[in-house]
This record gives C-alpha cells, sequence and structure tokens, in this order.
C-alpha cells in the first residue's frame, strides 16, 4: 500500500494495477467470445485513465451529450476506430445536431424520438448506426430504483409500443436490465428478450446487453457468459456489446478520509471530513454499508464508533463500525471499492469540498490527478 499521508483529505485513489487487472478480464471475455465491451461513462469516468482503458475497450457509451463530448475528445483521441454510443431517455432539439456528429451510434428510448429525430440525426451524420432501447419487462434487480424494467418504466420500447415500420431503419437494439448481477440473470432476461423481439433480429447488425454484468466481481461465471454470447452470436448472426461502467472500476479504488472530531451521544460519533450524501451517494441510495478498511461490523471488534459525514444532514452517516484500537482525531479511515458510481454522483452539498482524484501509478508512484476546491462549488451556482 503507498504512503498518502502527504496527501491532503478527502481523496479518491486508482490504483492503476487493479483498474489493469479488471481491463484484462474484460479483454479475455471480447477476445474468445467476440463481443465489444464499452465504457459506460455513467458509472467510471475518471478521464485520466483512458490511456489504459483505451488500450482494451473498444469505446465509451454516453448518457448525453457532456459524456459525448468527453467521450470524443478524451477517448476516441487515443484509439484509432474506437465507437461513441450516446443514449438519452429524450434528446433535446437543441443538441442532437451536435450528439448526432460526435456519435458513431445512437440509442433511441422511444418510438416518438426515433419519429422525431431520426431525419435530422441522418442529416448531420449520415454514417451514424440507429438503435432503439428495447424494454424486456423482466429483470432480476435487487432494487426498484436500479429496476429499469419495472412498472410504468420510462426507459425502453415495450413489446405493445414496438412500431415495426421502424425496424428498417434501425441497425440495433439495446437493452439493459441488470444491476451488479451473474450471468444467470442475463440467461432469464435473454429468454424473454428473444421469445418476445428475435422476429425483429434478421435486418439488425448488433444487439447490446447493456450493463450491471458484474464480470470482475470473484465468482462471476465468466466461461458461462463467453458460451452464451458466442451462442447468440452465431444463432443471430449479429454482433453483441456490452456497455460496463461498474465491472471497470470494481474494486480499484477507494475514498481516504480524515477523522475530525469525536464525541459521545449515546455512542461514540466520529465526525470525517467526507460526507455520505455528497461522496458515496450509492451508501444512501442503494442502499448499502461500505466496507472500511480494518474495521468490522458494530461490536466485533473492541472499539464501536458510528461514522458520520460533515454536512447538516441527518442522515449523512455511513454506519457503525468497531476497531482494533479506539479512535483519535487525525486517525485516517479508507472506505473501500469507491471508484465507481462515486465521484460521477460528486456534489457540493453544503459547500462541502470535493475529494482530490488521485492515480497509484503501475510503478507505484502516486499522482494527484486533480484537486476540487471553493470555485468548482461558486461556478456551478449564480
Amino acid at each position: 500500500m503507498a504512503d498518502t499521508r502527504a496527501i491532503e483529505t478527502p481523496f479518491y485513489l486508482c490504483e492503476e494495477r487493479l483498474l489493469k487487472r479488471n481491463l484484462e478480464i474484460l479483454d479475455d471475455v471480447q477476445k474468445r467470445s467476440g463481443a465489444k465491451i464499452i465504457l459506460a461513462l455513467k458509472g467510471f469516468a475518471m478521464w485520466s485513465t483512458f490511456p489504459l482503458v483505451a488500450k482494451y475497450l473498444k469505446g465509451c457509451t454516453a448518457s448525453g451529450l457532456h459524456e459525448a463530448r468527453l467521450a470524443r475528445e478524451k477517448f476516441a483521441s487515443l484509439r484509432e476506430s474506437a465507437e461513441v454510443h450516446t443514449y438519452s431517455p429524450a434528446f433535446k432539439e437543441g443538441e442532437i445536431e451536435e450528439i448526432a456528429k460526435l456519435s458513431d451510434h445512437i440509442v433511441f428510448n422511444s418510438i416518438n424520438q426515433i419519429n422525431r429525430f431520426l431525419p435530422k440525426v441522418k442529416e448531420h451524420n449520415p454514417n451514424i448506426h440507429i438503435s432503439l432501447r428495447i424494454n424486456p419487462e423482466v429483470s432480476a434487480s435487487p432494487k426498484d430504483i436500479y429496476n429499469p424494467c419495472g412498472v410504468y418504466s420510462r426507459l425502453g420500447t415495450t413489446l405493445k409500443n414496438l412500431d415495426e415500420s421502424v425496424i428498417a431503419s434501425l441497425d440495433g437494439f439495446n437493452f439493459h436490465a441488470l444491476c451488479e448481477q451473474n450471468v444467470e440473470a442475463l440467461e432469464e432476461v435473454l429468454l424473454v428478450f428473444e421469445k418476445n423481439f428475435s422476429k425483429y433480429f434478421k435486418t439488425l447488425k448488433y444487439i447490446n446487453f447493456g450493463g450491471g454484468h458484474h464480470i470482475t466481481k470473484e465468482g462471476y461465471e465468466v466461461e458461462r457468459l463467453i458460451t452464451l454470447i458466442k451462442k447468440f452470436r452465431l444463432h443471430y448472426n449479429v454482433d453483441v456489446y456490452l456497455e460496463l461502467g461498474e465491472a471497470v472500476g470494481w474494486e480499484c479504488g477507494y475514498l481516504e478520509t480524515t477523522v475530525l472530531d469525536i464525541f459521545e451521544n449515546g455512542m461514540p460519533i466520529a465526525i470525517l471530513d467526507t460526507s455520505a450524501e455528497a461522496h458515496m451517494p450509492d451508501t444512501l441510495a442503494m442502499p448499502y454499508r461500505a466496507e472500511v478498511r480494518g474495521a468490522g461490523e458494530a461490536g466485533v471488534k473492541k472499539y464501536t464508533y458510528r461514522l458520520g459525514g460533515n454536512t447538516c444532514l441527518a442522515g449523512d452517516v455511513m454506519g457503525d463500525y468497531s476497531f482494533d484500537k479506539p479512535l483519535v482525531v487525525g486517525d485516517r479511515v479508507i472506505f473501500e471499492d469507491q471508484i465507481h458510481y462515486t465521484f460521477v454522483k460528486n456534489t457540493t452539498f453544503n459547500g462541502i469540498k470535493l475529494p482530490s482524484l488521485v492515480m497509484e501509478r503501475l510503478d507505484g508512484n502516486l499522482e494527484v490527478v486533480k484537486e476540487f476546491g471553493y470555485e468548482e462549488y461558486r461556478d456551478r451556482l449564480s
């Protein structure tokens, strides 16, 4: 572990060695299955890592204009023939021209959006690939907030709402129904997806299986996924895409913080120079309990503390953790696996300082690639 004591907290640290490990796993899946894996910027957008990521992944998937610009400027410039895919639940009239010019693939969410924007998109980029997001209406997503196929979902076109007249204009279908899941969840979705939509595949060039595939997590059945993709590609004569964010950034970095104060209110409470609300939002939204290095569940070790954030939100609490030794002001507390779906969702709530971004390079050297200050808070206001 690198000596980070000279770096002011809070900061996210990405370990390039561990990121490379994830990318090698994903590249092996690409090579042996024939699938194309692209980076989902919504989950991992630390563009200082793109020189490494671009050696392995085929491009990026963006969720709108700004992510598309980032993909084109910071990723596509690094890899010849890199692809930029852009999807939005609804594109805006004032942005569609620029999105069309930036993108190699555009993914429409509804028939209405295709009918409204397809001519303009083709006018500004005649070679762009057109895809429609499908809602297969089945998902094993563990939480409703992350279930794109739930009741009244706004994401994707259902079989009932599919207008067959648009099929001739399409190069692909996209679906996204998974969240941190193994390959059996994909198999469950594919059974319904193929049953309802495979009659349209014969004119398509590709099917995008979306994200949520936890390929780099220990225990994921990689061989089973490779077999599934190979069979699907052969059977339907289409390319297959996976768009991964979490699986790219999985367990390759952490959030390091400092204890600012400790006091008693029924139990010992430690205030940190970070925030669950502003810096670890998914711990509250999911919710889930982040692992703390060297700590255990409450009561497991001798000294138990409630770890709290440094904002005025009453619920800005990371949880109760126990330690072998008493905490003291100035101690460092490290929250594991905080690189994906964290800094992409950060806020400056309460004016709290955004954590710096740090890289531990392959040679072990530490590089502070971005520091934030008052300006980031000021400039997003008016």
